[in-house]
């Protein structure tokens, strides 16, 4: 199964600056507990958003830069090759960036996503997610409150 897991704020912002423009700690408790154990396929700016790998998981890097080989990744050139090196039978996580979630919007079985009920200037975006092609299968809400500035949802997607 391959799982994309995304937070996206109302107007399906992603980030700025190869950053999120929110902090919200159960949604990264949420993240982890999700993708622990897992491959996670990214492209190669949001790797490198990160201060360090995350730990228990298997990075898979998609990147076009020939010699880039960050130490503990497996980087490959596609999407489709990142999916190929993947187990079969284990869930695997799209984990972003924009670009990659657009191209992999098709390839996956499940969403996973905390939508932030805000708004924000943003330079990448989520893909629309199509109610033709996606079940809205969960859907859990979260109030703000002093550790979560905004409120949010999880949201659980199943292609139909």
């Amino acid at each position: 199964m391959i799982t994309m897991i995304a937070a996206a704020a109302e107007n399906n912002e992603l980030g700025k600056n190869n950053s999120l423009p929110w902090h919200l700690p159960d949604d990264f408790k949420r993240f982890k507990a999700l993708t622990t154990g897992h491959h996670i396929i990214m492209g190669r700016k949001t790797f490198e958003s990160f201060p360090k790998p995350l730990p228990n998981r298997t990075h898979v890097v998609i990147s076009r830069q020939k010699d880039y080989n960050p130490e503990g990744c497996i980087v490959v050139s596609s999407l489709q090759d990142a999916i190929a090196i993947c187990p079969k039978n284990e869930e695997l996580f799209l984990i972003g960036g924009g670009q990659i979630y657009a191209l992999g919007m098709s390839y996956c079985d499940k969403i996973e996503l905390t939508r932030v009920h805000h708004t924000f200037e943003a330079d990448a975006f989520l893909p629309e997610i199509n109610p033709e092609d996606w079940l809205l299968s969960n859907s859990e809400y979260h109030a703000k409150d002093p550790n979560h500035p905004f409120a949010f949802t999880y949201e659980t997607y199943l292609k139909k």
